[in-house]
């Protein structure tokens, strides 16, 4: 983290009421990101990476813990306070399809938040004040989409747009979730470019959800990733430690997903997960919630006793692994089971 913190999430738990009890989507998650940093929450569908980033985002309440923004939290500000953070943090939804108001044009769309907070007086600033952000999202030139509908517009458009919208308001952090899972691979990857050009160019931090770690590596390249297992982080570093010298098994397992075009001779390797079956938030298991799955599972340890996120001695990030932690001076074991004698 290059300064202090503009968000934090400090001990955050969420728990939701169902007909088959209690779910425990997020549970106990501390994590924190500053202006012009990067922050990936990476996991599988279900693990809690977008109901974390709701309490970020001051779209749901925890049920524990606090969000704070700039020290303050979120809340139990005064109405001023937390306008201004309102304005400062803003959401990139994953469906550029339904995010956006179908009976509203473009312009209409961009220039409704800049007349709600008196960024623009009159129709001729706000016409203005849009096209500019257009641009920034490279839809150029600007004329060709301020009168258009959302059903006029492409996949890759359409999230242009919600990006621009973004925007609109001066944010200084940004929150995006999936932004870019729904489009085609050739349109992901100019958005992508173009959301790096933003966060460079504007300073502005970000909190980038996503499941494929291959977009994690590009986009939260000198930032950090904090990889989630059903509703905790197992494993949080920088992002070159985290996807260079993964340390977590279910890490390794997701890093073992990701397409390479020349996987070597040896081919790819398997993550040799014990089971593939993901444990339900209403029957979790006890300890390790990892360990029915976990290639280093060690009974009367992993299955009793539910490990602390601590940093690893000798690697760059944390991680929440009984066998890890007891293999950390052994680098060549790590991925063996204890015992095993590697």
């Amino acid at each position: 983290m290059t300064g202090e913190p503009l968000l934090s999430l400090k001990h955050v738990s969420q728990t939701f009421a169902s007909k088959r009890g209690d779910l425990p989507a997020v549970r106990d998650v501390t994590l924190s990101v500053a202006r012009g940093d990067v922050l990936c929450l990476v996991g599988e569908s279900g693990c809690g990476k977008t109901t974390t980033a709701r309490m970020a985002a001051g779209l749901a309440k925890p049920t524990a813990g606090t969000v704070e923004f700039e020290g303050a939290d979120i809340n139990r500000m005064d109405r001023e306070r937390h306008r201004a953070y309102r304005k400062a943090v803003q959401f990139i939804h994953q469906d550029p399809y339904a995010s956006l108001n179908p009976i509203r044009t473009v312009f209409a769309t961009l220039s409704a938040p800049l007349r709600r907070h008196g960024l623009a007086k009159n129709r001729d600033e706000a016409w203005e004040q849009a096209s500019d952000l257009l641009r920034r999202v490279e839809l150029t030139p600007p004329a060709n989409y301020l009168a258009k509908y959302p059903h006029q517009l492409s996949g890759g458009q359409r999230q242009r747009v919600a990006v621009a919208r973004a925007l609109a308001l001066n944010p200084r952090l940004i929150i995006a979730d999936e932004a870019t899972s729904m489009l085609d691979v050739s349109i992901r990857v100019g958005v992508l470019r173009m959301l790096t050009r933003l966060r460079e160019e504007l300073d502005v931090g970000f909190v980038f959800i996503t499941h494929d770690l291959a977009i994690a590596r590009y986009f939260g390249a000198g930032g950090r990733i904090a990889v989630m297992y059903l509703g905790e982080v197992v494993e949080y570093g920088a992002t070159a430690d985290v996807i260079d010298d993964p340390r977590h098994p279910y890490t390794r397992a997701l890093l073992s997903a990701v397409p390479d075009v020349d996987p070597g001779p040896e081919g790819r390797r398997d993550p040799g997960l014990r089971g593939v079956d993901i444990p339900s938030l209403t029957a979790l298991p006890s300890g390790c919630t990892f360990h029915p799955r976990c290639p280093l599972f060690v009974p009367g340890t992993c299955d009793t006793a539910a490990p602390a996120l601590r940093a690893v001695p000798g690697a760059g990030q944390e991680v929440a692994c009984h066998v890890v932690a007891g293999k950390a001076g052994d680098p060549d074991a790590v991925g063996q089971p204890a015992g095993s004698g590697a």
